[in-house]
């Protein structure tokens, strides 16, 4: 009798534990999937936000961070954005991803004026919302890696922020670490959905035009 309350107990665990990490997973594809498209057929924003991601010591972004950049500048070139706002961490003096990826931008040709720097993008959330409430982007082409590309645009679409994707996939070589972003995207979604329902506040703080005077330069 226990042994089979236990089975029914574990059954019914493996069902909500299922549909817990399906719902978000189905949201999240559902209103992103008519949202990605390609540097040449993306329709044109006024920005690009291009999400933070690892920069190592002497400042230079990784592989993968370049690979976002890379699509920055293709758009901005393309003519499909005419301001670039690079979203990293920079939660240390230590660590300072924004820099790198504005300095990145800058040596590949784009425009100082054109790249605007927000060094409180701590993850996904925080980056698309202090878009939309720091620096007053209501529409943008977003750019990360493919896989990472339809958490993001959920995001930024749940919070007000009318978004295209553009994702790269260029770094999908590296299969064994393409394979383990993609599998940690089940997790991050379940994130996304109580950010999203909590309304969680990132750090803010006054409204910055950064991005106004870049489309005005």
């Amino acid at each position: 009798m226990v042994g089979r309350v236990l089975l029914r107990l574990a059954v019914v665990g493996a069902l909500l534990g299922t549909v817990v990490v399906i719902g978000p997973a189905w949201y999240v594809k559902a209103v992103s999937d008519d949202r990605t498209s390609t540097v040449q057929d993306v329709p044109a924003q006024p920005v690009a936000l291009v999400l933070g991601a690892e920069v190592y010591a002497d400042g230079q972004p990784s592989r993968y961070l370049r690979a976002r950049l890379d699509v920055a500048y293709e758009l901005f070139e393309a003519g499909k954005v005419r301001a670039i706002l690079v979203s990293g961490d920079n939660g240390t003096r230590f660590y300072n991803e924004t820099d790198g990826m504005r300095d990145y931008l800058i040596e590949k040709g784009v425009p100082a004026a054109k790249v605007v720097g927000d060094y409180a993008g701590f993850d996904t959330y925080d980056s698309c919302v202090r878009a939309r409430r720091i620096f007053g982007v209501s529409r943008a082409i977003v750019v990360t890696q493919s896989y990472h590309l339809p958490r993001a645009l959920a995001t930024c679409r749940a919070i007000g922020l009318d978004a295209w994707g553009v994702g790269d996939e260029t770094v999908k070589t590296n299969q064994q670490m393409w394979l383990y972003g993609s599998m940690r995207e089940l997790g991050a979604n379940l994130k996304m959905a109580w950010d999203v329902l909590s309304q969680r506040q990132p750090t803010l703080g006054p409204r910055e035009t950064g991005v106004d005077d870049a489309l005005r330069a």
